[in-house]
């Protein structure tokens, strides 16, 4: 596959149109993580209301559903994204996608059964995925080579603060009512009205235009004879077909799946578990057990978000490869700490800190590493396929957790065990995930071989 590298003159409408666009893509990444956080917080307090008092021996696997429904439809609305995002845009899926998570996360909020309330669940997940895909896509591409990593840590950071709001209203709304829990879920429409200022504001990337007009232009072509099938290249086939149909490329979405599942599901090992591991550790030290398990939460999630920029940031000065293994065994190194070490609410809060800045702050190369191994036509298929097949045995692990915890005796062991398992294999394969990217300009779209047939016929 030819690519070429193309660095666009960007006059000044173009330059707010790309500010806007970060800020839209952060707004909507910055609400999915108050969604994913919200529904971590509430899904016992969801079970009690909806399931009632006598599935409190059953509490788990019901909460496990409710996390593992998310995680799943997240999964597919995520795949799906990339192939759309390529093909009709990157602002236009990620507007879309808001749009629907949004009204999706206000009719949770009316749920009358657990039944109803996971099926709404599942669609609110299709819309957070597809987010991701194109919010990413959009900002990597139009982010200067040099800081490319601090721009796509910002944006990644976003979900980190949507962990921090989803906390500090939880405080707010939870009033010991047996349905505060809905609150949670009416505010989550509030990423409606971000759609506004993304349709007025907003503008696709530079690179994917370019890929567009091309891929319209080798489609007229085609329809009118004026090109052959042969000519047109691989610019007409399924995006999927045009990614795994070379050797390097199918080798990099392989490797950087393994790369993200030991990302995903250490993350979710660590911190789906921490609210309860917390409540457990303090039960009996504390007159208040539910600010403390706040303040805990919200430890961990603040110092994620510093892990995120310092990622970034370490990721434009020293590299893209050497930043990923030096978070992956900080993650295996530390996962045990916070779990095996605390006897005390400081000491917990201290390792809640030192652990999140880790394990969620690896989270940035999710977005950014892959965005520079893909050319432009099939780079948010490539992104999205790497980030979302990954959150298929997070979704199971979520599902069965009840399960794992009774199979290793107790949350700590099964949080250290997993977490250092997951982590460990990415110390592994980090290596092998690529080639070195910093500073590079993305792979613009693939070159179409050009008939002279063609050319004559665009100039008539």
């Amino acid at each position: 596959m030819t690519t070429s590298i193309e660095s666009p003159v960007v006059d000044a409408r173009e330059r707010s149109g790309r500010r806007h666009a970060f800020v839209g893509a952060y707004m909507g990444w910055m609400f999915d993580g108050y969604e994913t956080f919200a529904t971590v917080l509430v899904a016992s307090f969801v079970v009690n209301d909806l399931v009632g008092p006598g599935a409190a021996g059953r509490n788990a696997y019901y909460v496990g559903g409710i996390l593992a429904i998310t995680l799943l439809s997240w999964a597919v609305g995520g795949l799906v994204s990339g192939v759309l995002a390529d093909r009709f845009g990157r602002r236009r899926v990620m507007l879309v996608s808001i749009l629907w998570y949004a009204i999706c996360a206000g009719l949770t909020a009316l749920a009358p059964t657990y039944g109803i309330l996971l099926l709404l669940r599942f669609f609110t997940g299709l819309g957070m995925g597809a987010e991701w895909g194109g919010g990413s896509t959009l900002v990597a591409e139009t982010a200067p080579p040099r800081r490319r990593g601090l721009r796509i840590a910002l944006l990644q950071s976003g979900f980190g603060v949507g962990f921090l709001i989803a906390t500090g209203v939880w405080q707010l709304v939870n009033q010991g009512n047996p349905g505060d829990w809905r609150w949670m879920y009416v505010i989550g429409v509030l990423p409606a009205l971000l759609t506004l200022y993304i349709r007025r504001s907003a503008f696709d990337s530079p690179l994917w235009v370019k890929a567009d007009q091309q891929r319209k232009a080798v489609t007229d072509a085609l329809a009118s004879g004026v090109l052959g099938t042969a000519d047109a290249g691989e610019i007409v086939q399924p995006r999927l077909r045009q990614l795994f149909s070379h050797s390097d490329y199918r080798r990099r979405v392989i490797m950087l799946t393994f790369g993200a599942l030991a990302s995903m599901v250490g993350w979710w090992a660590v911190s789906t578990w921490i609210p309860v591991y917390a409540k457990s550790m303090l039960a009996g030290t504390t007159g208040d057990i539910a600010a403390s398990v706040t303040l805990v939460v919200f430890v961990y999630n603040a110092a994620g978000v510093l892990g995120y920029l310092v990622n970034g940031w370490l990721a434009d000065i020293v590299g893209r490869k050497p930043v990923i293994f030096g978070y992956f065994v900080a993650s295996v190194a530390f996962t045990p700490c916070l779990f095996l070490l605390p006897d005390d609410r400081a000491s917990l809060i201290f390792w809640s800190a030192i652990n999140g800045f880790f394990t969620l702050g690896q989270m940035t190369w999710l977005a950014l590493y892959p965005s520079e191994l893909f050319p432009t036509n099939v780079r948010a298929t490539g992104m999205t396929l790497v980030f979302n097949l990954a959150r298929f045995p997070a979704a199971i692990g979520a599902l069965i957790s009840a399960s794992l915890i009774t199979a290793f005796g107790s949350i700590a062991v099964a949080a250290v065990v997993i977490g250092c398992i997951a982590y460990g294999l990415g110390v592994l394969v980090t290596w092998f995930l690529g080639p070195e990217t910093r500073g590079t300009e993305l792979p613009g779209p693939t070159q179409v071989v050009a008939t002279e047939k063609m050319k004559e016929s665009a100039h008539e």
